[in-house]
């Protein structure tokens, strides 16, 4: 997976940055943020036979291990060379249960968000997974607020594809700006677009609501966690998935997963971006 400005590592070997054991929990919300259940969790990603298979083995309390094995990875599934990743469904069918997993890594600790859909293509379920490698110190974050997000983010993007193309590497501008009435206006540009939006507040969501086709929720979650998405996906309208990680006060990642008029996956994005002071 090459081009002329970088050599990637290979899918394999970015899935090998996830080696170890890692500590944590899957916290269940509802689609209005609403805390619903609080599991902690052990995961374990072991290496065998000269890292040729992974093995996974998941244990939560008060259910039974999940073991799994990969000797190679595709189908729903891209990874970055830090070792973020996303698995999903690779196409929105009608009447049936969508979603998708979104996963980013940051030195010692990984943050990763299960979004789910139901039938009718509303936001069904939400997991948040908080986890650290064993041993190492946990430092978790508050829960986001539209504050810590104030100001000019300036970013840079990478985006891989699932049919194996070269990468897009480019600069990214996240302005996010409170008016006179306490609406959010936030103005994004990567290459020569620039898109302007404003939403209203209301709790731990943000609802970018100018298109009553296309309503946009953000929902604030702990560890400096957000997630986006429509509140309704649907055929014959591309779509995105995100998830926001405030890793620092002014340090952020986020991973965008998109899908085109058809319901078709058609890339990955991942944001890692400094706001300006």
């Amino acid at each position: 997976m090459t081009n002329d400005k970088i050599a990637m590592k290979s899918q394999w070997e970015c899935f090998l940055q996830n080696l170890g054991v890692w500590e944590g929990s899957f916290t269940n919300f509802s689609p209005q943020g609403t805390l619903l259940n609080d599991t902690s969790s052990r995961l374990c990603l072991e290496g065998l036979n000269n890292n040729q298979t992974v093995r996974l083995t998941l244990s939560r309390s008060g259910r039974d291990d999940l073991i799994k094995e990969y000797s190679s990875v595709g189908g729903g599934l891209l990874f970055f060379e830090n070792g973020s990743f996303s698995e999903g469904l690779i196409q929105l069918g009608p009447f049936s249960e969508f979603g998708a997993e979104l996963a980013l890594v940051h030195e010692n600790r990984r943050l990763r968000l299960v979004q789910l859909f139901d039938k009718t293509g509303q936001p069904k379920e939400l997991i948040l997974i908080r986890e650290h490698l064993a041993g190492s110190p946990v430092a978790e974050r508050p829960t986001l607020q539209i504050n810590d997000l104030l100001g000019e983010w300036l970013g840079q993007a990478v985006t891989i594809y699932p049919d194996w193309r070269s990468p897009d590497l480019y600069s990214t501008t996240l302005k996010l700006q409170l008016d006179d009435a306490g609406r959010l206006i936030q103005s994004t540009s990567f290459g020569e677009r620039t898109i302007t939006s404003t939403a209203t507040m209301k709790g731990p969501i943000l609802l970018f609501d100018q298109d009553p086709e296309k309503q946009v929720q953000v929902l604030l979650l702990p560890d400096g966690a957000s997630a986006t998405s429509l509140l309704k996906v649907q055929l014959r309208q591309p779509f995105f998935l995100e998830v926001g990680w405030l890793v620092q006060p002014n340090l952020r990642q986020r991973m965008i997963r998109s899908y085109n008029e058809k319901g078709e996956w058609v890339s990955l994005t991942l944001v890692t971006e400094e706001r300006k002071v």
